[in-house]
């Protein structure tokens, strides 16, 4: 397989939903946004951004599955399997925030091997495959040089429906808060990844995630230099629920810091 030229092509696909996105959001009718669960939103919008994104991978490579946040693809791959968020970062839409993305990763067997976030507001495509660097619109990108937390702006996501680990959470918020430059939520966790891929952030970490949250951030990430785990060492983060991302040099201070206040469920 290819992956050079894949990549290339679902950077086109990618960049076409995404102006596919950025049109609808001119004129959104919030009063069209469904419910899932609480405070789990999602739009038409959302829905035939997936349906446009399945039956363009469905060309690029037949044989994938799909794994999917909207479920309008079900079928699962025997090897390969196309991991897609339409629209990360649904509220911020919704609300006519100009902070989401389109994130779609492809996996080989349980290893992420080609990634693609788009972000169609400043025009922004970040794409790696494995063992090709990670771009921005075709640009090489590295992640951040910062040598230690104290020299990091790191990003996070905050609860929204399960609130039952929020006090823990806010201790670990705390303990960044004094031993770096500061704390950034944006609302779209594969934004968070790719601005660690090119320098933005020199950190980032979650809990409470889904697949299609970090799968096309993940390789990039790791593509530009840094490194991806869970809130310990080892382990799936892209199926974990969690995830810790970095400029590597400052990967142990960000386990460091969040073992020192996070109790994992059960323990």
């Amino acid at each position: 397989m290819n992956l050079q030229q894949l990549s290339q092509n679902l950077n086109v696909l990618v960049r076409s939903v995404g102006a596919f996105i950025l049109h609808e959001g001119e004129n959104f009718d919030r009063s069209k946004t469904e419910h899932k669960g609480f405070n789990d939103l999602v739009s038409y919008v959302d829905k035939q951004a997936e349906e446009q994104l399945v039956e363009g991978l469905r060309k690029i490579l037949p044989e994938a599955g799909f794994i999917t946040e909207e479920n309008t693809a079900t079928n699962r791959g025997e090897r390969y399997n196309w991991v897609i968020d339409p629209l990360d970062g649904t509220t911020n839409f919704i609300h006519g925030l100009p902070a989401y993305t389109v994130s779609v990763g492809l996996m080989d067997g349980d290893e992420v091997v080609v990634g693609v976030v788009h972000d169609p507001n400043r025009d922004e495509c970040f794409s790696a495959h494995k063992g090709g660097g990670a771009f921005c619109n075709d640009n090489p990108i590295k992640v951040s040089d910062a040598p230690a937390l104290k020299d990091s702006l790191i990003a996070t996501g905050f609860p929204y429906y399960d609130f039952n680990l929020t006090q823990q959470y806010l201790q670990v918020l705390g303990g960044f808060m004094s031993k770096s430059h500061g704390i950034r939520r944006i609302g779209s966790a594969a934004l968070d990844l790719v601005y660690v891929a090119i320098g933005r952030f020199e950190g980032f970490f979650e809990y409470n995630l889904n697949a299609w949250d970090v799968a096309g951030g993940a390789i990039i990430v790791q593509e530009a230099g840094g490194k991806v785990s869970k809130f310990t060492e080892g382990g799936d983060y892209i199926f974990g629920r969690e995830i810790v991302a970095s400029n590597t040099s400052i990967h142990s201070e960000m386990l460091e810091t969040i073992a020192e206040h996070w109790k994992q469920p059960g323990n």
